[in-house]
């Protein structure tokens, strides 16, 4: 069976977030077959060590949930797979599968991570869960988070704030707007002002992050002839790994500035941490040594973060195109697949 068979029998097992089970269950069988593997299963977080008595161990780690979609329509059209998850992240999966089956003697122990539930909040995701109820399954030296990158070694990622901006007006009649205020049309000028930022670029260890504003939610509106009180607005914030929390908070109030106003409330939703590049890792530059190109920062939150809050480096390096990620047209290649798997496989020995 070639790769990209592989990877189409994944595809075929729907994995929306929270209805991971069946594929999990298809990936703790699959690990089973190597007797030589430490394989556990925490809810549907599927985790397999080698259990040697070397120095060194390394995770690679991936989601096993896709965004919403049909998997029943994944085809294979010559070197190309196209479906839901092909790219992100199922490919990777598949080249992990594949390498963890391979009982050629390695230099360092090997912890493959599968966990569910990446593609929602933060607080459900199953790495959180191993975290929380397995934390001896999550240790490691390095890590390698084979989300989409092209073959090419995506360093750190940008942390993503999202608040939510509760605007307040007077309620009145539509006939006599001018004995109220409108909070919709407060809104708007929020939404100007968004839409007007120009992206801030920063600079480390030679890759380069830009920060990114969005409005992604607007609330209002109370009868259609009434001039509405009360209207909300949400707005993203992705975050260069320069800035904290608090950094980037104070950084929206300012920016927002005047328009927010004494009785608005501005309430900060979610926030997931950045991660910094990591690149003086030697472990790590040993990796991008091994790629087709030069590493980039990574434009998006992964549970790089997430590995680094535990001490652990770690960078993005997977198969497929990251600009594919959740589109309709969703695909991986057999060159991507074995771009990928020769260049781990290589860092693995």
């Amino acid at each position: 069976m070639s790769r990209l068979d592989d990877v189409y029998e994944l595809v075929s097992i729907s994995s929306l977030s929270h209805h991971e089970s069946a594929l999990a269950t298809h990936v703790e069988n699959v690990l089973r077959a190597n007797t030589s593997l430490e394989v556990e299963r925490v809810g549907d977080n599927v985790v397999a060590r080698t259990t040697g008595h070397h120095a060194t161990r390394v995770i690679v780690a991936g989601h096993l949930d896709t965004v919403p979609g049909d998997p029943s329509v994944a085809v294979i059209q010559g070197d190309e797979l196209i479906g839901l998850g092909a790219c992100d992240m199922k490919g990777s999966l598949a080249v992990m599968l594949s390498l963890a089956l391979d009982e050629t003697p390695r230099s360092i122990e090997v912890t493959w991570i599968f966990y569910a539930r990446e593609e929602i909040s933060r607080t459900e995701s199953g790495l959180i869960e191993l975290i929380e109820l397995r934390p001896d399954l999550v240790r490691g030296d390095v890590a390698i988070l084979a989300e989409p990158t092209a073959g090419v070694v995506e360093a750190g990622c940008q942390g993503t704030l999202r608040v939510r901006v509760d605007m307040v007006g007077r309620r009145a009649h539509t006939a006599r707007p001018f004995t109220g205020r409108n909070a919709i049309h407060r809104i708007a000028d929020v939404i100007s002002r968004v839409a007007q930022y120009e992206p801030r670029t920063v600079v480390l260890d030679g890759v380069e992050y830009e920060d990114q504003l969005q409005v992604v939610f607007v609330e209002g509106g109370v009868a259609a002839n009434v001039v509405p009180d009360a209207a909300t607005i949400t707005i993203n914030h992705r975050v260069a790994p320069d800035r904290s929390h608090d950094e980037a908070v104070a950084w929206l109030r300012s920016y927002l500035g005047d328009l927010i106003e004494n009785g608005d409330e501005f309430t900060v939703v979610d926030w997931a941490p950045s991660a910094k590049p990591m690149l003086s890792d030697e472990r790590l530059e040993a990796l991008v040594a091994l790629t087709s190109a030069p590493a980039r920062g990574k434009w998006g939150w992964t549970d790089v973060a997430t590995f680094q809050e535990l001490g652990i480096p770690a960078t993005n390096f997977g198969a497929g195109d990251p600009l594919l990620a959740h589109r309709s047209d969703e695909k991986i290649t057999r060159d991507e697949l074995e771009l990928f798997e020769r260049a781990l496989r290589a860092w693995l020995s």
